[in-house]
């Protein structure tokens, strides 16, 4: 798996988890909710948002939705367990983003503005 060591911003990486895991069922009003994102237990695949203040919302399928203020990072771990990423916020709105994703993992980081089309173009030069 390619390894990610990069910076994106706090909402690309939310729009990822969102893409990546509940596009279909988010209630719009979570989904337009920039303080909303998704969790998910071990089990499945972790997603964990660690943050200065966080309140359960509710729960849809296998995926909890939580607002929060102040996010300090996220550990997003793949169901099938081929991508490992963790997000530790900088300054700002900017998170240092590490780990090893899959090739769908980057398609969807990709889409949802965290990694910029030179990025993919180095990593895919390293695979080859």
């Amino acid at each position: 798996m390619p390894k990610l060591e990069t910076t994106c911003s706090l909402e690309a990486f939310r729009r990822f988890m969102i893409t990546s895991t509940c596009r279909s069922f988010i209630p719009t009003d979570y989904q337009m909710d920039m303080q909303v994102f998704p969790e998910r237990s071990k089990e499945l695949g972790t997603m964990y948002v660690e943050a200065e203040d966080k309140v359960t919302l509710g729960r849809v399928n296998d995926i909890s939705f939580v607002r929060v203020n102040f996010v300090l990072g996220i550990i997003y771990n793949s169901k099938s367990g081929h991508t490992q990423m963790k997000w530790r916020h900088i300054r700002g709105d900017q998170g240092h983003l590490t780990g090893e994703a899959s090739t769908n993992t980057m398609v969807n980081l990709y889409e949802a503005g965290a990694l910029d089309r030179s990025f993919i173009r180095t990593i895919a030069a390293r695979i080859q």
